[in-house]
């Protein structure tokens, strides 16, 4: 698996607006996760991680605990996951994940966002068994046999765990989340997870460049402009960048 987790393409809240859009869609999923899943983050594993992973995303608590008065009320919209693949500049790989509660403009702003960069939308399954759909816990700890055992006990398929100076990684397939989750907060309470998410994690990569990477990155900027966009996910290797 290695660090293949890093490669998916992060939205940065460097401006008013941009925080705006990513609360946003924190709230939406919150609002989505306690509408189908309950409104306690203790009995909603998945909910609880989304709470985590907005906190740490400097979310603040009014639109959290906001999502989940709507989700309570049983009021609001009615949004839907819509999942997009194809390929994008230098032919990599790309899956986009969705909330929509209209499937037409979401399909038309996202095919957009393709043609504009000379990407092609495909259909269903284009690119997504290139992909391994996990679930991901990254925390320190040097204890690579607990952890496992804990897992193990909890009859969680574990598809991979490494540990790398002082942090443990482990890789669940994505049905495991919960199961997952669960056992490595009750076999460590004081657990912190610096990640806890479910992605798409490319089985190869594709690196781009020359003239294809400012046309990746305008591919990017692009999607996670649309309110719609939940995740990017894709199998792109850029260069680095020179430290400044």
């Amino acid at each position: 698996m290695g660090r293949a987790y890093q490669n998916r393409k992060q939205s940065m809240a460097k401006t008013a607006e941009a925080k705006t859009k990513v609360y946003s869609k924190y709230g939406r999923e919150i609002y989505m996760s306690a509408k189908s899943g309950g409104t306690d983050p203790d009995g909603n594993l998945s909910l609880r991680g989304l709470i985590d992973r907005a906190k740490k995303d400097q979310v603040p608590s009014h639109v959290i605990e906001k999502a989940i008065d709507k989700a309570r009320g049983g009021a609001g919209e009615d949004y839907s996951p819509a999942r997009y693949e194809g390929y994008g500049p230098g032919n990599c790989m790309v899956i986009v994940d969705c909330l929509t509660d209209n499937p037409n403009r979401t399909f038309g702003d996202v095919r957009l966002a393709f043609t504009k960069t000379k990407s092609k939308i495909g259909t269903p399954g284009t690119v997504a068994h290139m992909f391994d759909h996990s679930a991901i816990f990254v925390f320190k700890s040097e204890d690579e046999e607990a952890v496992l055992e804990a897992l193990m006990e909890a009859d969680v398929d574990v598809t991979d765990i490494e540990n790398e100076d002082g942090q443990i990684t482990v890789f669940t397939p994505n049905t495991e989340y919960a199961k997952a989750r669960q056992a490595l907060t009750d076999a460590f309470p004081d657990i912190d997870f610096d990640v806890d998410d479910i992605q798409f994690l490319p089985k190869t990569t594709t690196v781009v460049e020359g003239d294809d990477i400012p046309m990746f990155e305008k591919f990017c900027d692009m999607l996670n402009e649309l309110d719609d966009v939940q995740n990017i996910f894709h199998n792109a290797e850029l260069p680095e960048q020179p430290e400044q």
